[in-house]
């Protein structure tokens, strides 16, 4: 009896207690707080945020650390804890703290306008202002968000004042590990919409922020609160813990800024540009490559917001930079508070700054971070789920986890082939729907885009992004002035302009009134060409203003400054378009913005020299043809940014380059001209994932070393024309796992070609969906006819068979000038090129030569493309040409080779590559040159290598002997009817 009353009184006062710890937190949201914050002191005050300085009355001289929180949590996250907190445990490791406290966007001036701009542009400013405080350099860290925007502070400013950066699990790679292990490609669609037209027009309050994180974590949360209740009597076990559960459950909380949470998901969910490279701070574009500070990132095993395989994207999107890692068995949260946090991230951070100061030794649970640690998956995913289960277990709850994860993990796969499928049906679906009156154009298309996403970013150059809304404002603006000198529809109109955001704006003027742009090579022969045109008037840079008035033509000029700086002889009909007020231009009746049909002329192009000039008629259908193609067959999108290596007045650059990139929705990337180091700086600034190139162009990237093979890259493929097998296969071995899309348009006609694949090469692919229908038919050389059968229809030619390429005309297709009719049946139309093919058993196309630069030897005709791309394809051969040789009484096919340094090349080594060759097509003479001259497009001049260097007898140069079937050493040019 006396156990009982016992009892019954220590249950009675565990009512009470139980009653009066519970009345107390409803009363003032939580018991009396178990310890007082460390005392810090405001060191500045701005707009943005406020500088808090730790400790101000102990500061020693030590090191300096600067710590960054996230948007959503309270700057209080660094003093949780107290004096087992973040600042309490580095304040007494000697170590003087700064914080950066963003305030509450509820609460500040302006909070809800915040971009996330402004907030790396605040932690940059604070880095500026602790430096010059302190006279040190910092250790700049931040937590969750508070990481990303150290990185990206850090790389804003190259790294200047910072002495290493420490993050705790801030995403990196967000592909690589979505918060909750969603699969990437099924959200990004509906996070860009969100992004566009939701998020920048909705204010995430304080308690959206709290409720969204608690609902992140369920099992947790309703863990936490079951064991508070159920400690609710025993007030000195709970008092420990309580201001962190304040912290979680009310007070930790801030809004985030609409337009900042917009930022986020447009640049580092939707482009994963923290790993790739090219997010935008106020138009300038920046790169984690640009890191080369020491990096700790702290990885939570069980975090699911901050995913471990996020985490470490680091150590890829930051190639020059010492990158270590910390592995911590928490979840996010726990990283930098709590327990965990106090046992292990805090000692190990205080000794990580004392190894960095140089005084001390790195501790061993830090290790430089491998992209995907042996053995450590496993570990992980077991500890995951340990944690899980206990979590589950302790809350007496159940719920489904693991079955989510497996249905994410299954979906991921197929959501990528639908969204691919997905992009391409609809640009398809529109290039089948063009009829030649359709209004389609470069204008047009770029119109829609800006009406589309005007704060889209449309193209960088020079380290400045420009919207599609600030393009379209300037296109508007040439118009008025284009139109206030005279250009109407149709007129033919001289382009000759550096690769320039200003060209590219004059395509677009030029398209917008109708008018006909036609693209000259700064460094051409333009008086041939304006003859050969029928062209009268010029728009010019700055820099080509001199060449182009000595045409004698009108010349209206463009970009870089006004007329009174240039040095141009006394009574030039000069126009300065930038001093054309386009305010005051009176718009004429007749203008319709974009009036472009598909069947009117909207390009020529114009390369070659004087005595023999190729020109190129573009009709709009036939752009758009280009630019929907590849967008289709290079899967181009909005994350993608195309990195424009051919200048714009090359079908490279306009059809492949601006076309695919306009089409896609793509990002455009200028690049000035091809210099190697200028590529590797901007490839990773700009977070260049697809570089367009020309013929050879790739090859003076790879023999410069600036991209070593292994170093890590945001390129997934090359797309252009003309690339050597062998090149080829240079620039997938050291670009890997990049790949090459070569492509084959016809100079007349709607041909295009693809090697989609790209595992084939040399190989020119097969017709691209929605372009012409092609054949191969049988044809003779020699005569230059199509070869028929008995009922005098062309013959189809067999597999492996070389023949004509031709490609089918449309109804309303002009065949006048070289088409051809009756081909298969009566009254079917087609267009021939210019190009011999073969199509092998799969069904894959092989250029085979063009047909005026055919070898017609006595053996029969010679096709030179096989010999190009086998020669090409020995390690030691840099560039080759193939070329007919006269003799005394024949013709010899030629091949001339210069060798890469550092490599050496014999008789045996062209003997065994040439043996992939039937004998009849093998060259007669094969001999090694200085150098191969190349055009402006970077296409190796077989003429110039015939005017400059002729094959002499000696060690360099082999003959082709048909009895032993092997190269041997010229001795005696007239043993092959050559002259000596």
């Amino acid at each position: 009896m006396k156990l009982s009353v016992r009892g019954l009184v220590g249950s009675a006062q565990r009512v009470m207690a139980t009653a009066q710890n519970g009345l107390e937190v409803i009363r003032f949201g939580g018991l009396g707080r178990d310890t007082d914050s460390s005392p810090f002191e405001i060191v500045e005050r701005r707009p943005m945020y406020r500088l808090r300085h730790y400790f101000p009355a102990e500061t020693g001289g030590g090191p300096v650390v600067l710590l960054v929180p996230p948007l959503m949590v309270s700057a209080d996250i660094w003093d949780v804890n107290g004096d087992d907190g973040a600042v309490g445990i580095l304040h007494r490791g000697g170590i003087d703290c700064w914080v950066v406290d963003f305030g509450s966007p509820s609460t500040e001036e302006g909070g809800w306008k915040r971009d996330l701009a402004d907030h790396v542009l605040a932690v940059h400013s604070a880095i500026d202002t602790v430096c010059a405080e302190t006279g040190r350099t910092v250790h700049l860290m931040g937590y969750s968000q508070g990481g990303m925007f150290a990185y990206q502070a850090a790389a804003f400013r190259s790294g200047k004042g910072i002495a290493s950066i420490v993050t705790f699990g801030s995403p990196v790679d967000i592909v690589a590990g979505m918060p909750l292990g969603l699969p990437h490609a099924a959200v990004t669609d509906l996070v860009d919409f969100a992004a566009d037209h939701v998020v920048p027009r909705l204010p995430i309050t304080d308690r959206m922020v709290r409720i969204g994180f608690q609902l992140l974590d369920p099992v947790k949360t309703t863990k936490a609160r079951i064991d508070f209740l159920r400690q609710l009597h025993d007030r000195e076990a709970l008092l420990p813990k309580e201001r962190q559960r304040r912290f979680l459950s009310n007070e930790g909380w801030v809004g985030y800024a609409g337009p900042a949470a917009a930022d986020l998901l447009k640049q580092f969910v939707v482009h994963n540009r923290m790993m790739l490279g090219g997010f935008v701070i106020r138009d300038q574009p920046i790169s984690l490559a640009d890191l080369k500070c020491p990096i700790l990132a702290f990885v939570g095993e069980v975090d699911d917001i901050g995913q471990p395989a996020a985490v470490r994207g680091i150590v890829r999107a930051a190639p020059r930079a010492e990158v270590y890692e910390s592995s911590v068995v928490s979840g996010h949260f726990g990283l930098v508070a709590g327990s965990m946090a106090t046992r292990c991230t805090w000692p190990r951070v205080r000794d990580w700054v004392g190894w960095v100061e140089g005084g001390e030794a790195l501790p061993e649970e830090i290790v430089p971070m491998a992209d995907q640690p042996p053995g450590n998956a496993p570990r992980t995913a077991l500890i995951r789920a340990v944690h899980t289960a206990t979590a589950l277990a302790e809350a007496g709850a159940g719920v489904g986890r693991a079955l989510e994860q497996v249905a994410a993990n299954t979906v991921r796969g197929s959501m990528g082939l639908a969204e691919g499928a997905a992009r391409t049906l609809p640009r398809l679906t529109r290039l089948g729907t063009i009829q030649s009156g359709t209004r389609i154009s470069v204008g047009r298309l770029m119109a829609e885009q800006a009406r589309r996403t005007p704060g889209g970013e449309c193209f960088l150059f020079d380290d400045r992004v420009h919207t599609h809304a600030a393009v379209d404002a300037r296109i508007e603006n040439v118009v008025r002035g284009l139109i206030s000198v005279g250009i109407r529809p149709a007129t033919r109109v001289g382009v000759v302009m550096e690769t320039r955001p200003s060209a590219l704006v004059t395509l677009a003027a030029l398209s917008r009134i109708g008018a006909v742009a036609v693209l000259l090579a700064p460094e051409s022969d333009l008086i041939s060409a304006l003859e050969q045109t029928g062209t009268v008037i010029l728009v010019s840079d700055p820099e080509n203003v001199r060449h182009a008035v000595a045409t004698g033509a009108r010349v209206l000029v463009l970009g870089g400054g006004d007329s009174r700086g240039l040095a141009v002889p006394a009574g030039t009909d000069l126009v300065d378009l930038e001093q054309i007020d386009p305010q005051r231009v009176q718009i004429p009746g007749w203008y319709r913005p974009d009036p472009g049909r598909a069947r009117e002329l909207a390009f020529i192009l114009v390369s070659g020299t004087a005595e023999r000039l190729d020109i190129k008629y573009i009709t709009n259908h036939r752009w758009a043809l280009s630019a929907f193609g590849t967008a289709s067959a290079a899967d181009l999108d909005h994350k993608d940014t195309v990195y424009c290596l051919a200048p714009l007045h090359h079908s490279s650059g306009l059809l492949v380059s601006l076309g695919g990139a306009i089409a896609g929705g793509s990002r455009i990337a200028l690049a000035r001209s091809l210099d190697p180091a200028r590529f590797a700086e901007e490839v990773h600034r700009y977070g260049v994932t697809v570089v367009t190139y020309t013929w050879t162009m790739l090859r003076d990237i790879l023999d410069s070393d600036v991209f070593p093979a292994g170093y890590p890259h945001p390129i997934r493929l090359f797309i252009g024309s003309g690339m050597p097998a062998g090149l080829w296969r240079r620039t997938t071995e050291q670009f890997a796992p990049a790949r090459v899309l070569e492509f084959y348009a016809s100079i007349e006609g709607d041909v295009v070609l693809a090697n989609v694949p790209g595992v084939k090469f040399g190989c020119k692919g097969r017709p691209v969906p929605g372009t012409a229908r092609v054949e191969l038919v049988a044809f003779d050389p020699v005569s230059g006819q199509v070869m028929v059968d008995d009922n005098g229809y062309a013959r189809r030619c067999a597999d492996n068979e070389v023949g004509l390429l031709i490609g089918s005309a449309g109804a309303n297709v002009d065949l006048s000038r070289g088409g051809l009719r009756g081909v298969f049946e009566q009254e079917d139309s087609w267009l021939p090129t210019e190009n011999l093919f073969r199509r092998d058993s799969e069904g894959d196309y092989w250029l085979a030569d063009r047909i005026d630069t055919v070898i017609r030897t006595r053996r029969g005709p010679v096709f030179t493309q096989p010999i190009v791309d086998v020669l090409n394809d020995i390690a030691a051969v840099d560039m080759e040409v193939a070329y007919a040789l006269p003799a005394r009484d024949r013709v010899l096919a030629v091949a001339a080779v210069s060798v890469r340094p550092g490599y050496e090349l014999g008789a045996a080594d062209v003997t065994e590559a040439l043996r992939s060759l039937p004998p009849r097509q093998r060259p007669d003479l094969i001999y090694i040159v200085a150098d191969i001259p190349r055009s402006p497009s970077f296409r190796p001049s077989a003429h110039a290598v015939q005017e400059t260097y002729a094959p002499r007898p000696g060690a360099h140069t082999w003959w082709y002997n048909p009895d032993s079937e092997a190269y041997e050493d010229l001795t005696d040019m007239g043993s092959l009817g050559l002259l000596t």
